[in-house]
């Protein structure tokens, strides 16, 4: 034994070394970000593991566990669930180790991912809208043929694995390293990570990221226990977990350092970050990383200090480009975008825009609102949030009331798209943001269960590439019904948040 390791931490130091992952997967590179290390003045390293040949670190993990099953075990086959990483990390090493393997994935896998299983040879059998749901039934499937199970996250030899890109980056950066940072939706990279780089170099601090809006890892170790959420967000699908292994808890909670929250704003931008230097695409959880290094070096004023980050995917759609690039802007903090009001007089426009002064104008949209006021989102290029600031600061010394809507979702996904004036006829008007799954059925659904008497005043959809669909809704609902619309909304299980009381819908939208 290692004088002063703890034998648990040792055992995990032993699996990955005798790990198996070579057979499939390649000792992926760490390079230098060049710009984003200048712009940020720390040094940035990636850890290349996009340029897998799955395009993600899942295939270590699988083929590390089903390498080590009997021949038994292997004729038998294997299922899995996942939405799409981990399903081809074991297609492929199903493929490489003879066996047949079934994959259960949700009916909104976007079909890049279910065809690239495919092509690997494994059966893919898509089911439920979630995880949770394929999971539930890749585990029934597993008893009805006696397969065996392969975890994406919770298991000793998937997680010693992961482990392996632990031990690449302290060979191949043999340099002091500040700090770890590591994308976590179930826990098994960051347990494996973590569990190699403390036994090795326990000085190196290993900082685990989380989506605002998935952060149940978070969670879990601020209250000492297993949190499962009701509801993730789906915009970092290959994070978006709602409950943690026990075992990736148990480590986690013993050896990351501490976590950073990053938002889908800045994954957007940290997403540009790495395509600027490299010239690659990542995923949203591919991007993670970047997204919290940057964070955490602002926070912390770190300067001249080596930083590493796991790229660990790029399984992307190609339509979703369109929503990241709209929202790297505002990641970055290069547009401000603004809820303007001025007077509805001669001049008061072009006044407003001598404001402005010689900044870019990103967008503009404006309609007549009434005899007295008129309303205006603009959007505009800046360097930073103080300069957003700054511009509120003179529009409202001007005499203008501004609302920066830099954090408004309801502005960036939904109003920018839809200025057009109010609705009349739409008294008592309630408005909700709905995600609905994308798949055929999913709005046919959510007009079946909707009670007579109940009236659709507005309706905005715009497709993002995702598995799901952003759709703002205005109904009208009679007092008395209140409490069937929660009944409505629980049966209907899609996520909403209601947005009857935003300033920007009644600025823009609303009838007064």
């Amino acid at each position: 034994m290692i004088r002063g390791m703890n034998p648990e931490l040792l055992g995990y130091l032993q699996r990955i070394l005798n790990a198996r992952v070579y057979d499939v997967a390649i000792e992926s590179p760490l390079e230098l970000a060049p710009k984003l290390s200048r712009r940020i003045g720390n040094q940035v390293w990636l850890k290349r593991e996009d340029t897998q040949p799955v395009f993600s670190f899942k295939l270590r993990g699988a083929y590390n566990k089903m390498s080590r099953l009997s021949t038994d075990e292997l004729a038998r086959g294997v299922v899995c669930a996942s939405a799409g990483n981990h399903a081809q990390g074991v297609a492929l090493s199903a493929q490489c180790l003879g066996c047949q393997a079934v994959v259960v994935m949700p009916v909104t896998t976007p079909r890049l991912k279910s065809e690239a299983v495919r092509a690997l040879g494994a059966q893919v059998i898509q089911h439920g809208d979630s995880y949770s749901d394929a999971f539930a039934h890749a585990m029934e499937l597993q008893k009805q043929h006696h397969y065996v199970f392969v975890h994406p996250f919770d298991d000793p030899d998937v997680i010693a694995g992961q482990g392996t890109i632990g031990m690449e980056i302290l060979r191949q950066h043999q340099h002091p390293i500040h700090a770890l940072f590591v994308a976590v939706g179930g826990g098994g990279l960051i347990s494996g990570v973590a569990a190699y780089v403390k036994a090795i170099r326990p000085e190196i601090r290993v900082i685990g990221v989380q989506m605002n809006d998935s952060d149940a890892m978070l969670r879990s170790i601020t209250s000492g226990q297993r949190v499962q959420l009701s509801d993730v967000g789906l915009f970092s699908d290959g994070t978006a977990v709602k409950l943690v292994g026990e075992e990736t808890f148990r480590l986690a909670r013993e050896l990351v350092d501490e976590f950073v929250v990053v938002d889908t704003d800045s994954v957007c931008a940290a997403i540009k970050d790495a395509f600027e230097d490299t010239r690659s695409i990542l995923e949203p959880a591919g991007a993670m990383g970047i997204a919290a290094l940057k964070q955490y070096a602002a926070e912390h004023q770190l300067q001249n200090e080596s930083l590493v980050a796991i790229t660990c995917g790029a399984n992307i759609n190609f339509d979703r480009l369109r929503f990241v690039a709209e929202r790297a802007e505002a990641g970055e903090e290069r547009e401000a975008l603004f809820a303007v009001t001025i007077p509805e007089e001669p001049g008061s426009f072009r006044r407003m825009c001598e404001t402005i002064g010689q900044r870019s104008v990103t967008e503009f949209s404006y309609r007549i609102s009434d005899t007295r006021t008129a309303h205006v989102l603009a959007g505009l290029a800046t360097q930073n949030r103080k300069e957003a600031d700054e511009i509120q600061a003179a529009l409202e010394q001007g005499g203008f009331s501004a609302i920066n809507l830099a954090d408004d979702e309801l502005a960036k996904d939904h109003v920018r798209y839809m200025i057009g004036g109010r609705g009349q006829l739409a008294t008592d008007e309630r408005l909700f943001r709905f995600e609905f799954p994308e798949r055929t059925g999913a709005l046919m659904r959510f007009l079946s269960l909707i009670q007579a008497g109940w009236n659709i005043t507005l309706f905005h959809y715009r497709s993002q590439g995702t598995d799901y669909g952003r759709i703002l809704v205005g109904m009208q609902i009679p007092a008395a019904d209140h409490a069937k619309w929660e009944q409505f909304v629980a049966d209907l299980g899609y996520g909403y948040v209601e947005e009857t009381g935003n300033q920007v819908y009644h600025q823009f939208l609303r009838s007064h």
